[in-house]
């Protein structure tokens, strides 16, 4: 098995399982703050990410492709230099920022956003900046060496603790109000991420080859040329980056104005906002660890490929993310989109905000093809592109939801409209991009094939839900109609060859079997 695979089977696998605790920890989250804290938290957390994202200046892609490329030609200095570089510019930035959120707090939440009440949350969140920052230059170097264990274990690490703190702090605080339950909730991100860092750091100290602090600032002064080579890659990634996360941090205070202009009172806007972002995104996200995965693995296996001139491999592995991101995506959509009312009653205690689900869902196959299509234009150095797709999407969205939003008759409804519009716009600008730039083939008769699929295994699953009861238990009734449903999907795909034994063979646990 190449390094690609085998280490993107190692992503999912922790992603998977990480994607399963974050599941739990959303769930605490809802069962104790509710629509109403929810929505504060969700508020509160795009600020935070556009801060972390200009502290980070898009080095952990940046480190990622440079540390890949200098370890395939052996240059073990070169990549001390990286690190040296990076840890420089990243702590120097956080001891800026962070302070500087800290203070921007009150007037951010007095004049842009319509809840005073997300202070208390944005404050409380403010000291993991430095710890993220240092966490991603670990991280790029990792995934530059294509070694995926340490950060995947980090991340099951910090989701582990998460959830346990959130309960505590939770429980503990929200007897003061929801908005200090928040600022628990914020509170124990940090020192989940920290727990991981700690993690990440030993190692570090382990697998490293070389000192980095003997001669730091030596390395510091002379490390101009890596300077260069990273900031080459860096800022166009930072430029799409902060293109989503500027759009992100717009996004509550437009949603909230426009609701505003629509008739809609502060408090049940923050609900919707709550129920759209905090309990309807995350499962939509679902497939996410999927893609996301092979977005990591792709970024340096691309640049490695791209550096040895071998175009035809580089399709291929590109191919091969696009496959597994539809596969993997395709599932998720029919399960959320026909099990939407009760998986919402399940996880949350009841169903609303479904209507979000059933508005997004069929759109999202193409979030999961996004995250493939974006790393594949970094590796390729066409990060500048991915730049202005994503800025084109940005404009587009906001512009929606401005105008849905504030409409009365759509409302909330308005906002996750923008959001599809640019998801779709977004995914065909970059794999339009990448045609420019690669041969590419599309086989078009798969993809007849996966929509015949996919409705057949939508009608089914609404069929036996509504149509045979398995047990008198709602949640059991429901975990079997989804089990029923995903193993006719794999046997559709098996059956249409859109799935093979040499695909079931990559996965660690099935492959004793066959």
């Amino acid at each position: 098995m190449s390094r690609f695979l085998k280490g993107t089977m190692i992503l999912l696998a922790a992603g998977l399982f990480t994607r399963v605790l974050g599941f739990i920890n959303r769930i605490v989250i809802a069962r104790f703050l509710g629509e109403e804290g929810v929505g504060l938290y969700m508020m509160a957390f795009p600020t935070l990410m556009l801060v972390i994202s200009i502290t980070q200046l898009g080095l952990p892609v940046a480190i990622s492709k440079c540390v890949a490329e200098a370890d395939a030609i052996g240059d073990r200095q070169k990549i001390k230099k990286i690190l040296v570089v990076s840890l420089t510019i990243t702590i120097s930035l956080s001891l800026i920022f962070t302070p500087g959120l800290i203070l921007l707090a009150p007037y951010l939440t007095q004049v842009l956003f319509t809840d005073s009440r997300i202070y208390y949350p944005l404050v409380a969140i403010t000291p993991i900046i430095p710890i993220v920052a240092v966490s991603a230059v670990l991280r790029g170097y990792f995934q530059g060496k294509q070694n995926m264990k340490p950060f995947a274990i980090s991340q099951m690490i910090e989701q582990v603790v998460r959830i346990f703190l959130i309960a505590v702090f939770a429980n503990a605080f929200l007897p003061f109000g929801v908005e200090y339950a928040a600022a628990g909730v914020m509170f124990a991100s940090i020192l989940g991420e920290l727990i991981s860092l700690l993690y990440m750091f030993t190692m570090f100290k382990l697998k490293k080859k070389f000192r980095v602090r003997r001669n730091f600032f030596h390395v510091v002064k002379s490390g101009r040329d890596a300077l260069n080579e990273l900031m080459s890659v860096a800022l166009p990634s930072l430029g799409s980056r902060l293109i989503g996360n500027v759009s992100w941090f717009l996004e509550p205070i437009i949603v909230a104005n426009s609701l505003a202009i629509a008739g809609i009172t502060t408090s049940i806007a923050t609900k919707q906002y709550g129920l759209l972002t905090g309990f309807a995104m995350p499962l939509m996200m679902l497939p996410s660890f999927v893609t996301s995965s092979l977005s990591t693995a792709l970024v340096p296996a691309i640049s490695e490929a791209n550096t040895k001139r071998n175009s035809e491999l580089v399709e291929h592995r590109l191919q091969q993310a696009l496959r597994f991101s539809l596969l993997a995506g395709g599932l998720s959509v029919i399960i959320l989109y026909v099990f939407a009312d009760p998986l919402m009653k399940a996880m949350y205690g009841n169903s609303n905000g479904s209507q979000f689900i059933k508005i997004m869902a069929p759109f999202f196959l193409l979030q999961y093809y996004q995250g493939p299509l974006q790393a594949t234009l970094q590796a390729l150095d066409m990060a500048r592109a991915a730049m202005i797709n994503s800025l084109i999407g940005a404009i587009v969205k906001l512009a929606v939801i401005f105008v849905l939003a504030s409409r009365p008759e759509f409302g909330i409804n308005g906002a996750a409209l923008g959001i599809v519009t640019s998801i779709v716009l977004v995914t065909l600008l970059h794999f339009a991009t990448i045609l420019k730039k690669i041969s590419f083939t599309i086989y078009v008769l798969e993809y007849v094939k996966f929509s015949i699929v996919t409705i057949l295994a939508c009608v089914f699953g609404y069929w036996i839900y509504h149509h045979i009861s398995f047990h008198e238990l709602a949640i059991i009734h429901l975990l079997i109609c989804i089990i029923l449903t995903s193993i006719l999907y794999v046997l559709l795909l098996l059956g249409t060859k859109l799935l093979t034994k040499s695909d079931l063979r990559l996965i660690p646990i099935i492959n004793k079997f066959i």
